[in-house]
């Protein structure tokens, strides 16, 4: 059986001629205003979450229907909603949780940190995406440096070993280095905390 998402809108009751009655408890609506859901209307104490009991209309615009229960959105998705796993500790993410996202990898908020440092993100902050692992923006650059050190010292012993081939007369025709640049090895920046679309909208 398939969900239902609904809309819950708030209505006064004075643009109805007569008072209308409510769903739930069949008493007449008298108070000034009155919620309109699942093509009924109803007091605003009265819809509620069959789970938590929260006031459907004061937490959104939105609920659930499924197996003959009303329900909002945390205790539909935690009944009902897929769950995933995290990139960083490998754990389940349940459906209702809030999640941050990095390209394709979803993490736990508190996973969501410099794998070098583990410093947490504030918002605005930059990461960077690097082989699957998430830096900061210092750790990012350091890891820059040094690649850009390793390729130097690569490309200088290439040249001493081509003047030492030249000095002894020796051919070697296969000494061109692989020239990739350190920035094609790397994942473009992304934008910091909160950037990002949860799997789980909330």
């Amino acid at each position: 059986m398939s969900a239902t998402r609904k809309q819950v809108s708030r209505t006064p009751t004075q643009s109805f001629s007569s008072p209308v009655d409510c769903c739930s408890c069949q008493k007449p609506i008298r108070e000034r205003y009155l919620l309109k859901a699942l093509d009924q209307y109803w007091h605003e104490d009265c819809l509620k979450c069959s789970c938590c009991e929260v006031r459907l209309g004061e937490v959104g615009s939105t609920l659930f229907s499924k197996a003959n229960l009303i329900l909002c959105k945390r205790d539909y998705l935690r009944l009902f909603g897929n769950t995933g796993f995290c990139s960083a500790c490998n754990k389940t993410i349940p459906g209702f949780e809030m999640v941050m996202r990095a390209k394709s990898n979803v993490y736990h908020l508190e996973c969501f940190s410099c794998f070098q440092c583990r410093q947490k993100f504030c918002v605005g902050d930059r990461f960077y995406l690097h082989e699957n692992k998430i830096l900061c923006e210092y750790d990012y650059e350091e890891r820059m440096v040094f690649a850009n050190l390793s390729l130097n010292n690569m490309e200088q012993v290439r040249r001493q070993t081509k003047e030492v081939s030249a000095t002894t007369n020796t051919i070697n025709t296969n000494n061109h280095a692989n020239n990739t640049t350190v920035n094609d090895q790397f994942c473009d920046v992304s934008s910091g905390y909160g950037s990002s679309d949860s799997p789980f909208e909330h």
